[in-house]
């Protein structure tokens, strides 16, 4: 809404070239933020330069840093950190950042108006995968549009902002339960028309692309790697053989599973939460483990190498960022929880794909006493089931009671005293209630009466009558009443104020006593035309349809059906495929070079055998630590010419003062424009009645029609108009040449300050340089134009080129 009011009202519909409005869409910037963001003005400053250094950049987002305290927040800060510094700036350098986060992004407004961004960025989903795309993730779904469009989305590593991040588990997980299918859902749309997308978009290559085919692979394999991760880690901490391993291991994950399709969120997040607390003590074993195996198997060995190049690479990264070096040490919880957020997370997504509300945006209903009553009611039930085993309890149905009972089978009840029950006084004094607001209404005076008290405002804001009658009538309002038939009974002439308000003319609020004395305005009517057609099309609330959102219901679960069978088939294949081949590594292998082992054996004393022993490693698994190894390779140089790029932007943005110039000229020409400023802004307040009318009140009455003097009144408005300024820039030239020729009218306004004289005096000055240098040059070219003209019309002259040689 704000988007189309900014770029489609006060933009498009200005009366300007054409030229114009081209201009200023591409320097019209919108600035994206979340309601608990913390920035810099330098930070948007930052984003701006990637704005103006590169016209073809639609967007650009700035270093998101999380806030909060707890473990949630202690892992957030790590995996915000990587993927900062590995996977954004990768996307930077050697293509597009694929989002640009809406808690803290800079948007181009002639990108966002450009064809199928805002217009297709506004469409209303009608099929299942649309409400994955387009609603769970709509910040990634506007960046999808602008790198289909042709445009640019960068990363500024030197812009930073600080957001509260979930900080509960239940939280969390139902925040990623919204990325993890929009991510895949927008990045399987760009993969899915490549060669389009690689023709509109000249920083979108083929490489690129391969390199996004190769993360969404290890996305869809990720829970395989992570259960065939947990195997290998069984096997090494407890000595338990493969087999048992892989059932240690499928049972919980079956259990996880059967809990996600039968029952409801709050139960899938308490199991997720117990199996991540199993898990985390699992990796915690899992460490000591693998200390023990590079014992073994040396430092050459595989495991031993990836697990120096992830970690290197990790410390050398937050070396060369000083300012986030503190958010390495969260990354032991970020290691402790790979099966919850890797396996148990993506299990969860995929489960209530079906489920498209946000999760964090219900409303909380209001509490009648009604519903207070039931809850009261089901609570009590509750207690006296078994769930009240033993339960003992002070008050109840009794006051002044105390109560033992045993599963609801008998009650001991001691001191009692019988009372009303409390849902019926709850429905008294509701009744009450509404006895009393019926008397109110019947001691009220009558309608003729009531009227000439209250009166509302109209289009030209009339006041209410502040009698001590009124204010004593004005705290009811008309809400009050419970009903039409009765208001239409009692007070007639109220109703019909009230049905003849027009929210244009005469709303409601602007009688309100706080807003009663202010200045009333009215929209033009442009305006109010945009309005009218904006809320046609695009605000009117949503009509429910049964059988609509039925159908919907039934095609998200199905797309849910097949995403989980997709994800099951392909992770299953991958388990099963690394499984087997690792229990046959003494049949099918590959060699490892490195770190190999050697026995030697003598025999007779003559002679020795010499036997190598090499590590054997299952070729697909092999296969696959390779695209991660490549990937991490990519991502490690692409964050190191990243940072060169970052480096060179701050140097850039940052002023030295051994090379500016001398402080005092600097703080005198400061000084001059201040005052400079200060004047000037004096000079184009309009005085009153400058920009308005004289407010005369017509003398004539309704029946004085012939004696009205009409053309002389439009005579006398018509040079009223004409000799007052029109707006601030008139009213400056009128004072600025009035005190300019008066003395007088100087020393009143200066009082004898003389910086502000010697300034008012520059800008004369300066002012009648500029003024005498136009007027020569106007001159000028008239008096060329007027020779040009005249030598035309001599014999002979039929080139204007003749005329200068």
């Amino acid at each position: 809404m704000y988007m189309y009011y900014l770029l489609g009202h006060r933009l498009l519909e200005r009366e300007i070239p054409v030229s114009r409005k081209e201009r200023l869409a591409e320097n019209t910037f919108i600035l994206a933020l979340d309601g608990d963001i913390d920035f810099k003005p330098g930070a948007v400053h930052l984003l701006v330069d990637l704005m103006r250094k590169n016209k073809n950049l639609g967007a650009a987002c700035g270093r998101i840093h999380p806030i909060g305290s707890g473990l949630m927040v202690w892992y957030q800060k790590f995996e915000y950190a990587i993927g900062h510094w590995f996977q954004k700036a990768t996307e930077h350098v050697i293509g597009c950042v694929l989002c640009s986060p809406g808690c803290f992004s800079l948007f181009r407004g002639k990108a966002l108006l450009d064809k199928n961004v805002m217009a297709k960025y506004t469409t209303t989903a009608t099929e299942p995968r649309h409400y994955v795309q387009y609603d769970q993730g709509e910040d990634r779904w506007l960046c999808t549009l602008l790198l289909q469009q042709g445009y640019r989305v960068e990363y500024s590593a030197a812009s930073d902002a600080l957001t509260h991040c979930p900080e509960q588990f239940g939280e969390f997980f139902t925040q990623r339960r919204r990325w993890v299918p929009s991510t895949m859902a927008n990045i399987f749309d760009l993969l899915q028309d490549y060669k389009r997308t690689i023709r509109t978009n000249p920083d979108i290559s083929y490489p690129y692309v391969g390199y996004q085919m190769m993360l969404m692979v290890g996305s869809i394999l990720g829970p395989g790697t992570i259960f065939l991760m947990l195997i290998g880690a069984f096997n090494a901490a407890f000595r338990i053989p493969n087999f048992d391993c892989f059932l240690w291991n499928i049972v919980p994950v079956a259990l996880f599973i059967f809990v996600c399709f039968f029952t409801e969120s709050d139960t899938q997040l308490m199991v997720a939460q117990i199996l991540s607390a199993g898990y985390a003590l699992i990796m915690v074993a899992v460490v000591v483990a693998l200390l023990m195996q590079i014992q073994d198997d040396g430092i050459l060995a595989p495991s031993s190498l990836f697990l120096f190049l992830v970690a290197g690479s990790f410390v050398i990264a937050g070396i060369l960022h000083p300012l986030e070096f503190d958010c390495l040490p969260h990354g032991l919880v970020y290691y402790i929880t790979i099966p919850s957020m890797y396996l148990l997370l993506i299990i969860y997504s995929l489960m209530n794909l079906h489920v498209v509300s946000w999760g964090t945006r219900e409303v909380v209903e209001e509490e009648t006493p009604d519903k207070v009553v039931a809850v009261e009611i089901k609570e009590e039930q509750k207690n006296n089931g078994l769930l009240g085993f033993l339960n003992s309890k002070s008050g109840g149905k009794k006051e002044g009671s105390f109560e033992l009972s045993f599963a609801g089978l008998f009650k001991l009840m001691c001191c009692t005293k019988p009372v009303e029950e409390k849902y019926e006084l709850v429905q008294i004094a509701s009744s009450l209630t509404d006895i009393s607001k019926r008397l109110d209404s019947m001691e009220r005076p009558s309608g003729s009466m009531l009227g000439e008290q209250r009166r509302f405002s109209s289009a030209a804001g009339l006041r209410m009558a502040e009698s001590p009658f009124f204010q004593t009538i004005e705290e009811e309002t008309v809400e009050e009443f419970e009903d039409k038939d009765s208001l239409h009974s009692e007070h007639p002439k109220i109703l019909e104020q009230v049905e003849k308000r027009n929210y244009l003319v005469n709303p409601e609020w602007i009688d309100d006593p706080d807003l009663k004395d202010g200045q009333v305005d009215f929209l033009t009517g442009q305006e109010l035309t945009f309005w009218r057609e904006m809320m046609d099309k695009y605000l009117l609330p949503l009509m429910k349809d049964a059988k609509k959102e039925m159908k919907d219901t039934e095609e998200l679960i199905e797309l849910r059906n097949k995403s989980i069978f997709f994800f099951f088939m392909v992770n299953a294949v991958f388990v099963v495929a690394i499984f087997l081949l690792q229990n046959q590594k003494e049949t099918i292998y590959i060699t490892w070079p490195l770190g190999s082992t050697y026995n030697m054996t003598y025999s007779g004393g003559t002679l020795i055998y010499l036997q190598e022993n090499s590590l054997h490693l299952e070729p697909i698994g092999v296969m696959f630590v390779g695209v991660f190894a490549i990937i991490l390779s990519i991502q490690f140089i692409c964050m190191l010419i990243h940072r060169f790029g970052t480096f060179s932007h701050i140097l850039a943005s940052t002023l030295i003062d051994f090379c500016s110039r001398d402080v005092e000229v600097v703080a005198k020409d400061m000084a001059f424009e201040k005052e400079g400023l200060a004047i000037i802004r004096t000079l184009q307040k309009l005085k009153k009645g400058q920009g308005e009318g004289k407010g005369r009140k017509s003398r004539t009455t309704v029946g004085d029609v012939a004696r009205r003097k009409t053309i002389q009144a439009l005579e006398e408005r018509n040079q009223e108009l004409h000799q007052r300024p029109a707006n601030i820039e008139t009213a400056f030239n009128l004072a600025f040449k009035e005190l300019a020729q008066s003395p007088d009218k100087q020393d009143k306004l200066f009082r004898g300050e003389r910086e502000a004289r010697v300034t008012f005096q520059q800008l004369a000055r300066r002012r009648s340089t500029l003024v005498d240098r136009r007027t020569s040059t106007m001159g000028e070219r008239m008096r060329g134009s007027v020779g040009e003209e005249k030598w035309s019309q001599e014999p002979g002259g039929t080139s204007p080129i003749n005329i200068k040689t």
